[in-house]
Parts: structure tokens; C-alpha cells; sequence
């Protein structure tokens, strides 16, 4: 099974996406996130690779994936690192905004 590593961006991003739900449509919006993350990590932990490629970091050195979270309206960017069993949370991505920053965040 995986461990899973939350890089400090990707828990400063989740945080305030988290705290901004909470404010704007409730604690009830902000528990859901919460429970659609536990689902992501766990099935993270058993099949990681199991996430399509993110089209927008192909020509990355790495090959980062996305997951969706609440209701596609925001991606989980991550890698897997075959030799430590371990799947990197890189950052998350509101899908309203420009691809080309995507790319840009990663360089």
C-alpha cells in the first residue's frame, strides 16, 4: 500500500480552498471535501496509477496525474514514485482558471 506525502503547497492550497467553502456555502461543503479526500486517498494507497495522466504537465519530466475533487470542479496534481511506494500531492487546481498557468506552476 502507498503512503501518501502532502507537499506543503498542496495543504496550504487545500486549507484555504477548505476554509473559503466554509465561509461561502457552509461546514457542510467543508466536511464533504474532506470526505472526497479520504476517498481519493485511499484508493490512492491501493492503486495509484489508477488516475489518468494531466494532459497540460506532459512535457514535465515526471508524469503527474490528476484526480478530480467536488464535482470536477477542482483537480489533486500528484505523482507516484514507484521506488518509495509513495504518491507526492503536488498542488490542487481550481479548473476555471487558465491551463497555461497549470504548466507554469510546475516549472
Amino acid at each position: 500500500m502507498a503512503k501518501i506525502k502532502w507537499h506543503a503547497k498542496a495543504k496550504r492550497v487545500f486549507r484555504d480552498y477548505v476554509a473559503n467553502a466554509s465561509i461561502e456555502f457552509g461546514k457542510s461543503t467543508a466536511s464533504r471535501w474532506f470526505k472526497e479526500r479520504k476517498n481519493i486517498e485511499w484508493r490512492l494507497q491501493r492503486s495509484p496509477t489508477s488516475y489518468p495522466p494531466e494532459g497540460v504537465l506532459q512535457e514535465e519530466p515526471i508524469l503527474y496525474r490528476q484526480c478530480h475533487l467536488m464535482n470536477r470542479r477542482f483537480k489533486i496534481i500528484y505523482f507516484y514514485d514507484e521506488n518509495e511506494d509513495m504518491v507526492h500531492v503536488m498542488d490542487i487546481w481550481d479548473t476555471r482558471m487558465n491551463p497555461q498557468f497549470l504548466a507554469r506552476r510546475f516549472t
